[in-house]
């Protein structure tokens, strides 16, 4: 009786769920189920042999974070012992690596590497491929969540529906081993906690004293999971410093000392992992793997450092200067508005006009009628503006060229994932808009037609017309992920079985203490063969080769060279550090495998 009983207490609670909830958690499914088979399918599924596994990657990033993830989660280390980098001044190592003395180190922010490798230590390693799927179908709830109490529940279900389609978040979540879907889905929790911290108070009386002891909780909350995410992606904090202050000061009034105590402290907490490894792997806690990075937060030190000692007798001009140096630091690759202009262009407008132009439409919707907002309302609008500006200026005026062919914007470009908190904040004004073009259609028909609306009741008009709309916008994201560039999740699929048949060749020719020299494969061959990224325009690498080549089996692969290459290679340039080449094997249409062998001088 008393397991009835429970159960149909369990059946009342479930009744009590909103039907939303039930939606998403539908969606949520079916997102991963979708996401994760690009991932089985060019990875752990072998036609041939089942029992055989292929987990290459598509890129150098994708490649680092996955090999050091998983060595973390089965050793607990971040690094690689190369020995005979020690012969060769560090040269031999992939792409997203470095070499400090013969230790292989991530060049990236450690903190996916962290995360996913303490959950794969407590399952198995197996499961990495599949967490940030795991993790953006999680986000969907907290994004439904977020917009909920911004917007209403009906705008958060329309977000939430496009978000699941929106062709970057489900390409950034197939290609599982970039850092940008778990940040955002780190931030979309922690402001989530931020919204609803004022929201409802439980109060335990305590030495004559309230204490909020649910706000304390949700503010520590906040601050833990925006301190993930500040470890998977610390570069974003020239943005999201300025955010959370801004909404510091909207809410002043609401918060005291012992909540932003709580909340520094469990961002600091989020972040003292990072902190350990930074000292360990690169020598001071602050440091990354990023080199160029570390050079200007030392130079944004050293400036600020002097700004603050400035004493009446420091010239105004050097105080200019300073300024620009932490200006120059804060932005390494300069300020260009007019290319920041065409990027956006490029990466927003003309790639997703039905999301800039839906949502354009939205904020026309949102100011024709200001009064009847609330300040929440301006206040996200304000924090989406200004982070807005600053992430297109900042990575606007960079060159990316993520694809070989530099006139192409292509979805797998590096624009469209660092913008990822654009979109997502451009998502609930389209459906804004969306909601407004559905009611004032159902308004115009129940005015002009009024038999009309006797016969065909007007609430399954709005649905069958909002069906229609977002079918429309639905199926033109999802042709665009698969098909809609050369880096579509169709075309990345039959690249990927490319290179399971590139690289059986290729393990079948080499030795597996080979050390293959190669510019484009490095991703592909490491850690089963030895790498160099390299060429042979380089004389000082070069000669490098010729030192390896006394030690290990030395290949280069690449494409295929005219035999006048050869001839020139053999005869001068390989020739005066006493190597030779020599063609093993042609691989496919473009590469071939070639040996450099030592001949004497």
């Amino acid at each position: 009786m008393a397991f009835v009983a429970f159960i149909m207490k369990f059946i009342q609670v479930l009744k009590k769920i909103h039907w939303h909830y039930w939606f998403i958690l539908l969606i949520a499914i079916l997102f991963f189920v979708a996401v994760s088979s690009f991932n089985y399918f060019t990875q752990h599924f072998d036609s041939q042999n089942s029992n055989k596994e292929f987990v290459k990657w598509l890129s150098p990033d994708e490649t680092a974070n996955y090999i050091f993830t998983k060595l973390y989660a089965q050793e607990g280390r971040l690094t690689i012992f190369e020995k005979y980098n020690l012969y060769v001044h560090d040269i031999m190592h992939p792409r997203s690596f470095r070499s400090d003395l013969g230790v292989l180190k991530p060049v990236s922010f450690l903190g996916i590497i962290l995360i996913f490798g303490k959950i794969a230590s407590l399952f198995s390693y197996k499961i990495i491929p599949f967490l940030t799927p795991l993790f953006a179908s999680i986000g969907l709830f907290f994004y439904y969540l977020l917009v909920k109490e911004l917007f209403g529940r009906f705008n958060a279900l329309l977000s939430v529906f496009l978000l699941s389609f929106f062709p970057v978040y489900v390409y950034y979540s197939a290609r599982s081993m970039f850092h940008n879907i778990l940040f955002v889905v780190l931030l979309v929790v922690g402001f989530y906690f931020l919204v609803i911290i004022n929201k409802e108070r439980s109060k335990v009386k305590i030495c004559k004293s309230y204490i909020d002891i649910k706000k304390y909780i949700i503010t520590a909350l906040a601050g833990l999971f925006i301190g993930l995410a500040v470890t998977v992606r610390t570069s974003e904090l020239f943005w999201l410093a300025p955010i959370l202050l801004l909404i510091y000061f909207f809410n002043i009034r609401k918060t005291n000392i012992v909540q932003i105590i709580i909340f520094l402290f469990f961002v600091f907490l989020a972040f003292l992992p990072v902190i350990q490894y930074n000292q360990i792997l690169y020598g001071c806690p602050y440091y990354g793997g990023y080199t160029e990075m570390n050079y200007s937060l030392d130079n944004i030190k050293e400036a600020s450092s002097k700004l603050i000692k400035i004493n009446n007798s420091l010239p105004f001009s050097r105080r200019i200067d300073l300024i620009y140096k932490i200006k120059n630091s804060l932005f390494p690759f300069g300020i260009d508005l007019n290319k920041s202009f065409k990027m956006f262009c490029y990466y927003f407008v003309d790639m997703f006009p039905f999301l800039f132009w839906g949502g354009v439409l939205g904020l026309v919707i949102f100011f024709k009628n200001p009064f009847k907002h609330q300040k929440k309302h301006f206040v996200f609008l304000l924090v989406y503006l200004i982070f807005s500006y600053l992430l297109i200026l900042y990575y606007g005026s960079w060159d990316f060229h993520d694809n070989p062919d530099h006139s192409q914007h292509t979805i797998g470009n590096s624009y469209t994932r660092y913008w990822l908190p654009i979109y997502l904040g451009a998502i609930p004004f389209a459906s804004l808009f969306l909601e407004h073009l559905t009611k004032k259609i159902i308004k115009i028909f129940s005015c002009q037609h009024n038999t009309f609306r006797n016969k065909l009741n007007s609430k399954l008009l709005a649905p069958a017309f909002l069906v229609a709309v977002i079918s429309l916008i639905v199926f033109n994201f999802i042709t665009f992920v698969l098909w809609g560039s050369d880096e579509g999740l169709i075309y990345s699929v039959q690249k990927q079985n490319e290179a399971r048949r590139e690289f059986k060749r290729v393990m079948n020719l080499t030795e597996n203490n080979a050390v293959i020299i190669t510019f484009y494969h490095d991703k592909l061959f490491f850690p089963q063969r030895k790498v160099v990224v390299g060429l042979f325009n380089d004389k000082n690498m070069v000669a490098q080769y010729a030192v390896l080549a006394k030690y290990l089996p030395v290949y280069y692969y690449n494409f295929t060279l005219p035999p006048e290459a050869i001839n020139y290679l053999n005869e001068r340039r390989l020739k005066e550090v006493g190597l030779q080449i020599e063609q093993i094997s042609r691989i496919n249409y473009d590469f071939t495998l070639y040996k450099l062998n030592l001949v004497e001088k």
